[in-house]
């Protein structure tokens, strides 16, 4: 377990690194720096109350996954992993669409042997990069969703949608298969609609979405902001180590096998007892008593 945790810091700061520059640019040209005939960034960050809200903003293409929109996501999403005052991670999308998946134009001109203009992560990465990510990551839907937009939406810890959002793995209807979004997906869908929609790439609503486990709840637009803000108050109010932790146990949530259960109740044991004896343990148990609200509460 801990050879896993290593491997994937690793590569966290892997990505870091290798983004860092997209990262000081995006920052340089928001505050002014950038030359007049540079292209506005595709993704911008903004921090707010120990939340970092990562928006994607190309909406001319339905904030479609470009080498550079998914370049400047890598960035920020690395970044906000980074930053010490950052509790949790907001990702939502600029104008009517979240995301509409891969930008077809640019894989086609990639086809006829023209490069993406920046290197970007491919999608695995970029899915891995948000499962994986040590901060809990909600998505707040600002519009409907398509096939590798999709797994933006699965690979987020919590996500909430508006009512009038759709969502559709079209990849059938273009002769191709939806199988690096499968990945983060089929962790969320329940089987019969996980079949269902990915075989006939029909369009379904935010309420089967949430039915079907896709994503956490569908509210009225109207209640979209309220309802999303209650989920990050909760998360504001959480101890950070303790927040942490308990995202790694949830990547392991139901993949235990029986042969292994009592291997792993001793393991979570020791969890238990080493945050039980810990700092935030006994602040949160005096808070609790004195009937106040920990120190950690932003």
């Amino acid at each position: 377990m801990r050879e896993n945790r290593e491997n994937k810091e690793r590569g966290r700061r892997d990505m870091a690194e290798q983004y860092d520059g997209a990262s000081a640019q995006a920052a340089a040209r928001s505050a002014g720096g950038g030359a007049a005939d540079e292209p506005r960034p595709p993704v911008r960050r903004t921090t707010e109350r120990g939340i970092a809200v990562i928006t994607l903003d190309s909406p001319a293409n339905r904030n479609a996954l470009s080498a550079r929109l998914r370049a400047g996501l890598a960035a920020e999403l690395a970044a906000a992993m980074a930053d010490d005052s950052v509790r949790a991670v907001l990702l939502t999308g600029e104008g009517p669409a979240f995301c509409a998946g891969a930008d077809l134009k640019e894989v086609a001109a990639e086809r006829a042997g023209n490069p993406p203009p920046v290197s970007a992560p491919g999608m695995p990465e970029l899915f891995s990069a948000v499962m994986d990510a040590p901060k809990p990551v909600v998505a707040k839907l600002n519009g409907s969703a398509r096939a590798g937009g999709i797994g933006l939406v699965a690979a987020a810890d919590i996500a909430v949608a508006p009512e009038d959002a759709t969502f559709a793995f079209s990849e059938v209807r273009i002769g191709v298969v939806p199988a690096i979004i499968s990945v983060p997906v089929a962790a969320r869908m329940h089987d019969r609609q996980l079949a269902r929609y990915f075989l006939t790439g029909e369009t379904f609503d935010a309420q089967t979405a949430a039915a079907a486990g896709l994503v956490t709840s569908a509210v009225p637009r109207d209640d979209l902001d309220s309802a999303t803000e209650a989920v990050l108050d909760g998360l504001r109010r959480a101890a950070p180590r303790a927040l942490n932790a308990t995202k790694g146990l949830l990547a392991r949530a139901g993949a235990v096998p029986p042969e292994q259960r009592t291997a792993e109740f001793a393991r979570m044991g020791e969890i238990s007892a080493e945050y039980f004896a810990g700092e935030d343990a006994a602040e949160g148990r005096a808070a609790f008593l004195e009937k106040r609200s920990p120190s950690w509460v932003l």
